[in-house]
């Protein structure tokens, strides 16, 4: 395991862009996140996927530390989507005859649908772990779905309740965590966007299950709450309706997106106990920001956290970017993080 003693750390939530030889972005672009699995988005046929992926994710590894990013993660390479890899891969999941929840824009999207008790039948993001592992000298973050989320983005046709089917989730949740840490991860982050567009259920057991995911883990965890993929949901609220809440759970860092929505940084104050990893990316425009940009946007949070507790990240996934933007943001990230560096270090 690598250590970070640089102040104002650099990096990605998770995803990368996908190459446009491995992914059809076309296709990606048009439709909401896939919930059960979606082979049609690969070019690449399946008996040479797995190697293409690989390659892929060499790529995302390499265009990271040649930005310079101090913390790398394997761009979520091998993923239709942030969620779906991982919950389409446990025990009890039907994903040959899904059901329907509504998105968090409203609108039905097919969903995993539960026909039992759920469980994880075996590791299903630790080989990936491990390759990134392999790969850099820097320090790693791998993402995991959260319990909450993935409760929301399945129809129930088994638990009396949403909560028992998201403690379950979180089991699985847990024993995946404690596989990627032992496999090499420096921090596992666990995304949990539902607790932002559900908050009401969130404050009913959000929490509980979050710490059930956590319970026993020893190394550096994360959790990610944001608005949305920009891409996809355009509207932003001008403040969260769940981040607070977030001091009273184990997790370590908090990962909160600022840029898009100009975000008021007070509310950074309700979590005087967790690290922050703090959104300067703007992800609604492919225009890319002026390091001097995102010096002004990590600047707006030092009033409220001190600068020994921030990590500097984008708002969200660089998923739906185009790679020239990514890349291009990414490297404005690292030259405004230098410049407050400079200024507080």
């Amino acid at each position: 395991m690598t250590t970070q003693a640089t102040l104002l750390p650099t990096s990605l939530v998770g995803s990368y862009c996908q190459p446009d030889w491995l992914i059809d972005r076309a296709k990606l672009g048009m439709r909401f996140p896939p919930r059960v699995r979606a082979n049609e988005l690969w070019r690449v046929a399946p008996e040479w996927l797995e190697e293409a992926q690989n390659d892929a994710t060499l790529l995302a590894i390499r265009d990271q530390e040649r930005a310079g990013l101090d913390i790398i993660t394997d761009g979520e390479e091998r993923r239709e989507s942030y969620s779906n890899r991982f919950a389409t891969a446990l025990e009890n999941v039907d994903i040959d005859n899904p059901g329907t929840a509504l998105d968090r824009s409203g609108h039905p999207n097919p969903v995993p649908r539960v026909v039992g008790r759920i469980s994880r039948k075996h590791p299903v993001e630790v080989e990936d772990m491990k390759f990134l592992r392999a790969n850099t000298d820097r320090m790693t973050k791998i993402t995991v779905p959260g319990p909450f989320t993935m409760a929301q983005q399945a129809q129930n046709d088994f638990y009396e309740s949403e909560r028992e089917m998201a403690l379950d989730y979180a089991a699985a949740v847990n024993e995946e965590i404690k596989d990627l840490f032992a496999a090499g991860a420096d921090i596992v982050q666990v995304d949990e966007p539902y607790m932002q567009a559900r908050a009401e259920k969130a404050r009913e057991y959000g929490i509980e299950v979050l710490n059930r995911a956590l319970d026993g883990v020893t190394g550096t965890t994360a959790v990610h709450i944001c608005f949305g993929y920009a891409a996809i949901i355009h509207e932003r609220p001008e403040g969260y309706s769940f981040l607070p809440e977030f001091e009273g759970s184990s997790v370590k860092q908090v990962s909160i997106e600022t840029a898009q929505s100009n975000l008021d940084c007070t509310i950074l104050e309700s979590l005087p106990d967790k690290d922050i990893i703090l959104g300067v990316l703007d992800l609604s425009t492919n225009e890319i920001e002026t390091p001097e940009t995102v010096a002004a946007r990590i600047r707006r949070a030092l009033p409220h956290v001190d600068a020994k507790r921030i990590t500097v990240a984008p708002d969200c996934g660089l998923k739906y970017l185009p790679r020239d933007v990514a890349f291009g943001k990414m490297k404005a990230m690292v030259d405004g993080a230098a410049i407050v560096r400079k200024e507080v270090g």
